[in-house]
């Protein structure tokens, strides 16, 4: 029995120490491949565990049973250890064989994120924010995007200019079998004409042997020279639909230009954002660091004060903590300070359109905070309503409707065209009473009266309506244009008297701070009591961040409700 039992035991202390697995990383991780790992297996030795001696005398056995058990037990082992010999696996990415198995190809370039500095000082001279909305005014892709809108727009706009396009007619009818053989060709060219109607012009020639009830068919051998014109007298004289389609294209390529206003108030107002996002990071870097060195510089005097017996070990093991706690604090800041340059490089680009994470050396301080004139806001808000893009796509939308309505008031007339054509053969005659030679001129007058007139009269009923609800849609978008300005003052006030009150508290909470640290220098505090004043002086100078950060956020949105942003003036191709 005790045979078996000692193999067991053995087998499971083994067992329960485990191989040692060494993962190692054998190259550089990138965000876009899988990571290269080794994985390498290996059972732990006997010399790393500490030595297991077993009581034989306590047990009862002699030293002929207790060498048999060692000889067993070493037995045992070995086959485990040659079942569990060492291997390496390696996780190869597909990507990375692929890659290596096709050509060298062009790459995006992607921007590499700055490398760490010691210290994040701010600096005067730093990253402004006019800068960023250079950046997006020349090279922000949607904002580029937006002006391919402007080919679209010109594109339709001249499909409707196709309706004006002249046309080429020809034909061939030819019935070279049977008793009447004929032998008919025609060119003409037909110009729609801007004020309405068309011109046309065209030669035609016949030949052959012509049904009496066709003779009009036949031409002198020279063929017939036709000319002529229809001109509307009364509908379609003013407007007509292939004027009223080219008329709508026109407005509709002038409404791409407060929709792509309106796209860059957006674009200018998100960079904005993220700029003084990563200037709030910036800050609150600064802060963290502040404070961190608050503590490791504490940390030699406590030790000092510990080692000639003035203080408690416990003393300088919390300084310790609190050193290792704001190491990760600043280790967190830094990191969102990282994160949010990267998303700031989305609007700050080089003169190439590529995206530049800007350096930490490049911080700035947030600049003074410049309370709003109250009497301005009036004037801002007429200022408002005359350059925001919602306005005048109101008024495109208006001249359309003006088209339409015009559209709708031409069909209620009738249809008086007048037609004028004159012809003229030449060439050999081809009967003996010349019939065809003489000069021929033709006038007609086509009248068309429709009676009930029900597609004018809903046509006007309807765009009557349209233009009703224009109306009040102007209405309440002038009044949500002013309230807009007036939410935006009420914001930017409300947040400048909100970090002048952080700004205040900071100044105070510093103060309870530095009047605790010289306390402790001269024993009359405790290492807890500075660690709260400094907590607080933190947490205020963290509010005065984000109340500085929350007023220029304010001041983007402000800047967006009175549409400060114009489109640069680009030149049609």
């Amino acid at each position: 029995m005790i045979r078996v039992l000692i193999p067991l035991i053995a087998a499971i202390a083994v067992g329960c120490s485990g191989s040692r697995q060494k993962v190692t990383q054998s190259k550089p991780v990138s965000d876009d491949h899988i990571a290269y790992v080794a994985i390498e297996s290996k059972p732990a030795k006997i010399a790393d565990e500490p030595p297991v001696e077993l009581a034989s005398d306590s047990m009862g056995l002699d030293k002929e049973h207790q060498s048999q058990i060692d000889k067993e037990f070493e037995t045992e082992f070995g086959t485990q250890e040659s079942e569990s010999k060492s291997q390496d696996i390696e996780l190869i990415s597909v990507n990375n064989q692929a890659q290596e198995s096709q050509e060298p190809a062009d790459e995006m370039t992607i921007p590499q994120l700055p490398p760490a500095v010691d210290s994040y000082d701010s600096v005067d001279d730093g990253l402004d924010l006019n800068e960023v909305i250079d950046s997006v005014y020349q090279s922000y892709p949607l904002l580029e995007a937006a002006f391919y809108s402007r080919d679209v727009a010109s594109g339709e706009r001249l499909a409707t200019l196709g309706a004006f396009d002249r046309k080429v007619k020809a034909g061939s009818e030819n019935g070279p079998m049977g008793f009447y053989k004929t032998y008919r060709q025609n060119i003409g060219f037909i110009q729609p004409l801007y004020q309405g109607g068309e011109a046309f012009a065209g030669y035609r020639i016949g030949r052959g042997s012509f049904q009496p009830w066709y003779l009009e068919r036949q031409t002198n051998d020279g063929g017939e020279f036709k000319a002529g014109f229809s001109v509307p007298l009364s509908r379609n004289r003013d407007i007509d639909s292939r004027r009223a389609d080219l008329w709508r294209a026109t407005f509709g390529r002038e409404a791409v230009e407060p929709d792509i206003q309106a796209q860059l108030i957006g674009f200018v107002q998100e960079s904005s954002y993220a700029y003084w996002d990563w200037v709030a990071a910036g800050a609150k870097l600064r802060i963290a660091e502040r404070v961190l060195s608050l503590a490791q510089d504490r940390t030699e005097r406590i030790r000092s004060q510990v080692e000639n017996g003035f203080l408690d070990p416990p003393e300088l093991t919390d300084n310790l903590r609190l050193v290792a706690e704001r190491l990760g604090k600043r280790a967190d800041a830094e990191r969102k300070l990282q994160q949010k340059a990267v998303k700031l490089s989305l609007y700050y680009r080089d003169a190439n359109g590529r995206p530049m994470i800007p350096r930490p050396e490049s911080l700035p301080q947030f600049p003074e905070l410049e309370p709003i004139d109250r009497e301005m806001v009036s004037l801002d808000a007429k200022i408002a309503v005359e350059q925001r893009p919602e306005i005048y796509t109101l008024d495109l939308i208006q001249r359309q409707l003006d088209v339409d309505y015009s559209q709708a008031r031409n069909d209620y007339l009738p249809n008086v065209d007048l037609v004028m054509q004159a012809s003229q053969d030449v060439g050999l005659r081809t009967s003996s009473i010349n019939d065809k030679g003489p000069f021929e001129l033709d006038a007609l007058l086509l009248i068309e009266v429709p009676v009930e007139r029900r597609k004018a009269r809903g046509k006007l009923m309807a765009i009557e309506g349209k233009l009703s609800q224009l109306n009040a849609k102007r209405q309440l978008t002038e009044e949500k244009i002013i309230a807009d300005v007036e939410s935006a003052y009420a914001g930017l006030s409300g947040a400048f008297e909100q970090a002048k009150q952080a700004q205040q508290a900071v100044e105070y909470a510093e103060d309870l701070a530095r009047r605790e640290r010289v306390n402790f220098e001269e024993g009359l505090s405790d290492l807890l009591k500075v660690t709260l004043r400094e907590q607080y002086a933190v947490e205020s100078a963290e509010k005065a961040v984000d109340a500085k950060l929350l007023y220029f956020l304010e001041q983007a949105d402000y800047r967006a409700a009175l549409a400060e942003d114009q489109v640069p003036f680009m030149e049609e191709q």
